[in-house]
């Protein structure tokens, strides 16, 4: 065997076994099912979107992607959130993370993760401007109303969120500073849990994402008082803005993918590039677009710079309203 030979046996012999061991491999990605961690209970703005995703995604690159609702702690400190932090940087476990996840660091004096250390940015999925939904006994039919009615009540009127340092603790905390009016934070494990909560009348609003409401404003167990947008929404014409309504109210949420910290360059590569395609299909577009969300779908490196603006913004938020968590 000459010398050029051997070195030519060996340069393969070493490709193969480099092959062999390396995981997550862009070409053979995804090798098994993959879990899409939802850290909220079923039913909400997160969950609906993950299992959009997690749909094409299937469709897309011949493995199932597995919704998993992993709800429990403060939202996106929960369980849900630390297991794919935990989990092997392989592209074979991913959260649908949402805004708390960018309001924690400042949030919690001693947060048990850094979202951007931690976790690798896929893409921004979509935004959704807050709405603000009351029973529809509640004896208020406008903002001021509304606002006359807590100032009237003080301390007696409860209000739900998905947990400490979701969006609808963010956006009601914000309110709540810019109208100084008192009301009780009761805290639930997700969207669908809380627009139960506000239906029932066990709390008696909810700033939530358009998302989860909709159906429930449609359907009349839920009265919508404004929505926080520049303008009005197609999906809810007939209620008007906060800026409409004399509060220079505007806020909401967003939904994003992401995966552990060290998940090759190839992998997020290869999820981005199906997730951008899922997206672009006119079906899923359309259905998310049906759910009062705007359908973003940005690069990793756009989502990542976004997320840290998001944490700068929040956390004068949390300052403002003095919602810092041990």
């Amino acid at each position: 065997m000459t010398q050029g030979v051997f070195a030519a046996r060996l340069c393969a012999a070493v490709a193969l076994c480099v092959a062999a061991v390396v995981p997550g491999n862009a070409q053979t990605y995804p090798t098994r099912a993959v879990e899409l961690v939802v850290p909220f209970a079923a039913g909400g703005g997160t969950d609906l979107l993950a299992r959009l995703v997690a749909e094409g995604l299937s469709k897309r690159l011949g493995q199932s992607f597995v919704p998993l609702n992993r709800p429990g702690g403060n939202t996106n400190t929960n369980t849900g959130t630390l297991q794919v932090v935990k989990s092997a940087p392989d592209g074979h476990t991913l959260v649908m993370a949402s805004i708390g996840l960018a309001a924690n660091p400042s949030l919690y004096r001693k947060l048990p993760f850094d979202p951007l250390a931690d976790l690798s940015p896929i893409s921004l999925i979509a935004n959704s401007p807050t709405v603000l939904v009351v029973p529809p006994d509640l004896p208020v039919n406008t903002v001021a109303e509304f606002v006359a009615h807590l100032k009237a009540n003080p301390g007696a009127l409860n209000y739900a969120s998905y947990g400490a340092g979701s969006g609808p603790h963010l956006a009601t905390e914000l309110f709540r500073s810019m109208t100084g009016v008192d009301i009780v934070h009761v805290p639930y494990s997700g969207g669908g849990p809380a627009v139960v909560g506000v239906m029932s009348g066990s709390v008696q609003m909810l700033f939530a994402s358009v998302l989860p409401v909709l159906g429930a404003v449609r359907g009349g167990k839920l009265k919508a008082i404004a929505i926080a947008s520049a303008e009005r929404s197609p999906l809810l014409p007939n209620v008007p803005t906060f800026q409409e309504s004399g509060v220079d109210y505007r806020t909401g949420t967003w939904f994003g993918l992401l995966a552990p910290a060290r998940t090759p360059d190839a992998i997020v590569a290869a999820l981005h590039r199906e997730v951008v395609d899922t997206l672009r299909e006119a079906s899923v577009r359309d259905r998310i677009v049906e759910q009062g969300a705007e359908v973003v779908g940005n690069s990793p490196a756009e989502f990542r710079a976004f997320i840290k603006n998001e944490a700068e913004r929040l956390a004068a938020v949390v300052r403002n309203a003095k919602m810092q968590l041990d």
